[in-house]
């Protein structure tokens, strides 16, 4: 990691996708999808549970996490104009909150739903924030990873092709040419990469289910349309062996992770749930 990385201030400032309401609100259901099937509760899927959504920004998922029925929301980020905007909109019924990912303001074990969505490749450390929010998780807690691989074709903020795949310089010198930024601040792992900072934890990969049964789980954004059908019905046949020969390139990881021994609750679906073993 470049020495020189520094913490993303004001991140919603130059991202104009933060700011992207409708986009925000379905990854948000999609996520309160997912943890609905992990937790076994298809209403009221967050009711009575401490939930913080970590790089919250504008505040968008954080207020889906409320409206699924969550007895406390929080969101939390260093993005200062993103934390004023979801304030002013969604503080009656979340608690934003201004904080490091690496010093979390909660006490141990006293979060039961962490959602940290897209967020590590942008982070200084992401390593120290798996450990905080290791640490904050109740043991019986559940933590949603939504996590871009780095050998993912399309670079998903820039749109370049191959750019994560690159060394830092390169990659700088890459989104200059074309026009995309001053440098490319982001650094992706690979899977390999990603099971080792999921160390410590018991991790469930909902990848799969969700890319072959989309609409189980509010998918229209990973596929839509007459196309989107026809992939999720061949998906959701293929042999999982032909899959997991797939999964070093899949761009995006959706896991589940736990401290404990808890395992998906949900119904059967054609791709289930498999667990990711740490490294």
């Amino acid at each position: 990691m470049s020495a020189e990385r520094v913490a993303q201030l004001e991140y919603s400032e130059f991202q104009a996708a933060m700011l992207d309401e409708e986009k925000r609100r379905r990854k948000a259901a999609k996520i309160v999808a997912v943890l609905g099937h992990f937790l076994g509760r298809e209403e009221d899927v967050l009711a009575g549970l401490t939930v913080a959504d970590i790089g919250c920004s504008a505040g968008f998922i954080a207020d889906e996490l409320a409206a699924a029925g969550a007895s406390r929301t929080f969101g939390v980020d260093i993005d200062v104009p993103g934390l004023r905007k979801a304030a002013q909109r969604f503080g009656e019924r979340v608690e934003f909150v201004c904080a490091d990912g690496t010093a979390l303001p909660f006490p141990d074990g006293s979060i039961d739903v962490l959602v940290f969505n897209h967020i590590y490749e942008h982070v200084v450390d992401p390593d120290a924030i798996m450990a905080e929010m290791r640490r904050v998780l109740s043991a019986d807690g559940v933590l949603y990873l939504g996590l871009g691989n780095r050998l993912g074709v399309m670079e998903p903020h820039y749109k370049l092709p191959f750019l994560s795949y690159l060394p830092p310089a390169a990659a700088d010198r890459y989104v200059r040419l074309f026009g995309r930024a001053d440098s490319y601040y982001e650094r992706y792992r690979t899977r390999r990469g990603l099971r080792k900072m999921v160390r410590g934890l018991r991790v469930w990969d909902y990848t799969f289910p969700v890319l072959a049964t989309p609409a189980a789980f509010a998918g229209d954004e990973l596929f839509g349309g007459v196309a989107g059908r026809v992939a999720g019905g061949v998906l959701s046949r293929l042999p999982r062996p032909v899959l997991r020969a797939l999964l070093p390139v899949v761009p995006t990881y959706l896991w589940v992770a736990t401290r404990g021994e808890r395992r998906p609750a949900g119904r059967s679906l054609p791709q289930p749930p498999e667990p990711v073993r740490p490294l």
